[in-house]
């Protein structure tokens, strides 16, 4: 990030007042312990303070009073030799002096380590030693309105083997009013992985975003934002309804409607709110100079973002302390505390809120119509707002200032196919593999073992799958490395030339014939088998002719076969080879030859410009060509050159279907799928091929 971009956000921060982000850096308060939490907490805020030219003040609360109250408690319990008046007195004089002297100087040592390293760098430092319970004095010190922001380690010198959180820590982060900064391993420092920020669509997100965005300024950081949400929750949650629910009360509730219409919203709503989340975060960090890359993930939110940090080795995890769904009472959210907990890397739980500009200006200058809002209130009251920030976007992107039921149904149409329909799905029973119900039984508590069930169905449901595999139940499980099977370094290096697109698919495949055959190492055999299983799925072989019959498939010449070879191995070349043989039989040739090959290559070629110029068979003109994402722009780079035009062309279709304007990694990877067994990319004559 280059000094301009930085001081924009600086200034950015700068213009705003009171509990807006980003944070100011101006005043930090830090918790002193001299334990090793405690003083990476001062080693990171000096280094935010140099860049701020803030002011460090150091505090350490000791408790007088209660040690004083403790030893006359004990008094009586004393040994015979000091139960005479005048022993007891000499112990209480000691006694006191040790509380009124020793601990001060204890506290000042503290100070005198933080005042020592703030005075090497060139940060002014200030003390602060007030006397009564730790936890209590660090939060009165947080609500004075003295500071900005609070830096404090997760764990204490009590700490001991197996400590996840400090009892003093986690009563500071539910209590502070401010920013608060937890250093979680004393070895790991800002900047040497990305900062990650949670991204829900809520002002405090946002907010988190903004921070980020100033912090990753400072230190040198790459910014990353992730949404995260639970297709799971609602399923499992309508079928134990369903349990208890009687035929009569399930009329009364409209069940089956009100079922069918999570169904939809969970399946394909929620991951566009989420995902529109992102892309808002995406301009905000674009008006700002600044490129961010972005992340859907699925699960329970709080697992999915700690396996993303994880993933990618994350410094600084910026959330806000409370979600999109909390409220005036709640003093942490749920996700927020779980990752307090848990989180490997630095944690910063934030309070300061930003709203988007583009979301401030709708809500002030776009109406409602009677039935708009009618309508919108179908949407189930859990993801209500972000249903009708999604309109409002729309609608100030349309450039009307009033929201008609049209509109509703136009949006909530593309995030929620059936919004405006009552019908309820029917869907038949799932089996399940004999690995799976294996997986299924390591489970030991029965709820959180049926619980696992309805979630595995549903992964097993979004991927449109007739068993539940081990795969469907995997995520849900928290297996030790030890229990999954092991790859040998040739069939990981096999599964490295499937397509990007395809490959973590193929590679969970592979996985389930492992734990099926119960093996617990994956070799280049397996892989090869798993492989080969995965592109007859995707290009399903014509069933065997009878002895005297002809064979369907031709010779190939081994210089055609090397230029096949060349085509991204996978369902795309095996189309390929297919629409090349079927080219040949047309022409007569019994084999195929690399001349064969050449020239179905240039029609295709030709066909390819075709379609970039005009946009697809029979439209008049093509619509305007989409910008990509760095990594989708490095994956179609990758196409053979002579069908890249019309691949991408798809692609583009793909991605206006899932309501993006750009392409994604994720379009790509939905249009892989939807070309999965088919021999051709085309989409004409298949309406909705990208919305299934």
């Amino acid at each position: 990030m280059n000094a301009p971009q930085n001081a924009q956000i600086r200034q950015t921060r700068d213009d705003r007042a009171g509990d807006t982000a980003p944070v100011s850096l101006g005043r930090i308060l830090v918790a002193l312990d001299a334990s090793e939490h405690a003083n990476k907490a001062l080693d990171e805020v000096i280094r935010l303070a140099r860049s701020s030219k803030g002011v460090v003040t150091g505090i350490h609360a000791y408790a007088a009073q209660l040690h004083d109250r403790r030893f006359k408690m004990m008094e009586g319990g004393l040994p015979e030799r000091y139960l005479e008046e005048q022993e007891m007195g000499y112990q209480r004089e000691v006694h006191d002096d040790l509380i009124t002297r020793g601990l001060n100087i204890i506290s000042d040592s503290y100070h005198d380590a933080g005042g020592a390293a703030c005075d090497a760098a060139g940060v002014t430092f200030k003390r602060l030693s007030p006397e009564g319970k730790n936890y209590t004095k660090v939060v009165e010190a947080t609500r004075s309105g003295d500071f900005d922001m609070l830096a404090l380690g997760a764990l204490g010198v009590g700490a001991v083997p197996g400590n996840i959180i400090g009892t003093v820590a986690e009563r500071v982060v539910r209590r502070s009013p401010i920013d608060t900064f937890v250093i979680r391993n004393p070895d790991l420092s800002l900047g040497d992985g990305p900062i990650v920020v949670g991204i829900d669509g809520s002002p405090l997100s946002y907010g988190a975003l903004m921070t980020a965005l100033d912090l990753a300024a400072r230190i040198g950081a790459e910014v990353k934002a992730v949404a995260a949400y639970d297709p799971y929750y609602h399923y499992v949650a309508f079928n134990k309804i369903a349990g208890v629910l009687s035929e009569e009360a399930g009329k009364v509730f409209r069940f089956k409607e009100q079922e069918q219409l999570h169904e939809e919203l969970i399946d394909d709503g929620i991951a566009k709110i989420y995902q529109s989340h992102l892309e808002v975060a995406e301009t905000i960090a674009e008006d700002l100079g600044v490129k961010i890359t972005t992340k859907l993930l699925d699960g329970k939110p709080y697992k999915a973002i700690l396996d993303y940090i994880d993933a990618v080795g994350a410094s600084l995890l910026v959330v806000g302390k409370t979600g999109v769904h909390g409220d005036a009472e709640l003093d942490i959210g749920g996700n927020a505390e779980n990752l307090l907990r848990l989180a490997p890397c630095h944690m910063w739980l934030t309070q300061t809120v930003y709203n988007p500009p583009l979301d401030m200006v709708a809500e002030e200058t776009v109406a409602w119509s009677v039935e708009a809002e009618r309508k919108i209130s179908r949407a189930p009251e859990f993801v209500r707002d972000m249903a009708r920030r999604m309109v409002l976007r729309h609608t100030q992107k349309l450039g009307h200032t009033f929201v008609t039921s049209d509109l509703v149904d136009e949006v909530m149409g593309k995030a929620m196919p059936g919004f405006a329909r009552n019908d309820a799905a029917k869907q038949e029973e799932l089996s399940w593999s004999p690995a799976a119900e294996r997986l299924l039984e390591t489970v030991a508590e029965p709820a959180v073992a049926d619980n696992i069930r309805l979630r595995a169905i549903k992964r097993a449901r979004r991927d449109h799958g007739g068993t539940v595999m081990p795969k469907h139940v995997t995520p849900f499980l928290d297996l030790a490395a030890s229990d999954r099977p092991n790859w040998t370094a040739a069939a990981l290096a096999r599964v490295a030339k499937v397509p990007e697109m395809v490959r973590e698919s193929v590679k969970a495949g592979i996985e389930d014939l492992a734990l099926e055959r119960d093996l617990k190492e994956v070799s280049l055999e397996l892989a090869e088998e798993g492989v080969a299983e995965a592109r007859k799925a995707m290009c399903p072989v014509p069933e065997a002719k009878a002895p005297d019959e002809k064979p369907d498939g031709l010779s190939w010449s081994p210089d055609a076969e090397a230029r096949l070879a060349r085509v991204p191995e996978g369902f795309m070349r095996e189309m390929t080879r297919q629409r090349v043989e079927s080219f040949a039989r047309e022409a007569g040739a019994e084999s195929v030859t690399l001349a064969m090959v050449e020239e179905k290559y240039a029609g295709w070629a030709k066909g390819s410009a075709k379609d970039s110029a005009k946009g697809s068979v029979g439209s008049s003109k093509r619509q305007p060509e989409m910008e990509c994402d760095a990594d989708a722009a490095a994956r179609i780079q990758r196409i053979p050159d002579f069908i890249r035009p019309m691949v991408k062309l798809e692609i583009e279709r793909c991605a206006r279907d899932m309501g993006l304007d750009r392409i994604t990694g994720a379009a790509i990877d939905k249009a892989g799928e939807a070309w999965e067994g088919k021999d051709a990319f085309h989409s004409e004559g298949v309406p909705g091929q990208y919305k299934s």
